[in-house]
């Protein structure tokens, strides 16, 4: 074999390089495809709550996920609003799945947080969107959100199926009046919102058979969405 000359080398070199570079932006670009792998450090058998979480879906139209902070409550959520909007399950998933496209809502407490935390969970940071949990790739279009600086309002995302699934970003401090009047396959309500808002949402979903779940922590005590969820009756 004829030894390689250093522009050969060089060339070699560049190719492996930018073949690496490639990779590592389409990992960028396509989140969805490595959360909750099959082995590893993080592979999902070390998240039995949100799996527990996920399965349930397929039972129940209303769910919560509650623990402490720092246990992947807004990731969780994240994740399964982006299979539901692009139609992308894994062949492991075993909650519930629509066959096309959906309209979703997502919210927090104000836009700032929303934009901050749901937001880039979703769509990646600010000038860089399509680097989270939704593939660059599958990401249509977006609206701005008027007075909230690099704030999506509005985004419209490919679903496998064929066809656009759309979700919009909204906040508890729109007030109710702001949850009215829409079907909604899917609302995703992260932090604790009033419960004037809660049980408005939760109409949103119902002549379509679609679901709403929070994810949160209960910091504000036994509150009435809290004991609602527990099974209690506030009345008594």
């Amino acid at each position: 074999m004829q030894p390689r000359t250093d522009a050969q080398i060089k060339a070699r070199v560049a190719a492996l390089l930018n073949t690496e570079e490639q990779l590592r932006e389409w990992r960028r670009n396509n989140q969805l495809a490595f959360a909750y792998p099959d082995k590893g450090p993080l592979a999902r058998r070390h998240y039995p709550k949100h799996l527990e979480f996920f399965e349930t879906g397929a039972k129940f139209n209303e769910r919560g996920l509650f623990g402490g902070n720092r246990t992947g409550k807004t990731f969780a959520g994240g994740y399964e609003m982006a299979l539901h909007l692009t139609g992308l399950y894994p062949e492991w998933w075993v909650g519930r799945r629509f066959s096309g496209p959906v309209k979703c809502w997502a919210a927090g407490e104000s836009a700032k947080e929303v934009r901050d935390t749901m937001q880039v969970k979703l769509f990646g940071a600010a000038l860089n969107h399509g680097t989270g949990l939704i593939p660059k790739s599958k990401l249509v279009k977006t609206t701005p959100k008027s007075g909230v600086p690099e704030a999506i309002d509005t985004a419209y995302i490919q679903h496998a199926s064929g066809g656009e699934s759309m979700i919009t970003m909204k906040s508890f401090d729109q007030g109710r009046e702001a949850f009215q009047s829409a079907e909604r396959h899917v609302v995703w309500l992260d932090e604790e919102c009033p419960m004037d808002i809660y049980t408005e949402s939760s109409m949103r979903i119902i002549t379509v058979n679609g679901i709403i779940y929070l994810t949160f922590t209960p910091l504000k005590g036994m509150t009435e969405l809290v004991m609602e969820f527990m099974g209690l009756n506030v009345h008594d």
